[in-house]
């Protein structure tokens, strides 16, 4: 149930700061798990309890990778789907030898894509095996 705001509880505070402050502000305010600045000035200013996320930059690496393989991964299957839809309204079969032809090249893509992931998942494994 969210609290509906009252007169009692709408104080205004405004603080000025130094531009290189403001970044310092910044910065802790996206280390926390604070949705608004606000409510991370609120709770500072206030000593109440504070959570925190620490970054693993191996893993926002990985996936960073990841979502760049996906999103060539999603291209690739769009690219496959058109074809396969564009295979069925042909009739005739050097139309389809045709078809076979000129998709062996996507084909061969997508199982690229496929051997990347899987490569790049080994790797983080065994990464994260010696730690």
């Amino acid at each position: 149930m969210k609290n509906q705001q009252t007169a009692s509880d709408s104080r205004i505070v405004t603080i000025r700061f130094k531009p290189e402050e403001y970044a310092q502000l910044q910065k802790k305010f996206r280390t926390s798990t604070c949705r608004k600045l606000s409510e991370y000035i609120r709770k500072v200013t206030l000593g109440k309890p504070m959570v925190f996320t620490y970054r693993n930059q191996s893993a926002d690496d990985f996936l960073a990778e990841m979502v760049k393989l996906k999103n060539e991964l999603n291209a690739i299957g769009n690219n496959f789907n058109q074809a396969v839809t564009r295979l069925h309204t042909l009739h005739q079969f050097d139309d389809m030898k045709a078809w076979i032809v000129l998709n062996e090249v996507s084909k061969q893509s997508l199982f690229r894509k496929i051997e990347e992931i899987k490569s790049r998942t080994i790797q983080l494994y065994e990464q994260w095996l010696q730690k």
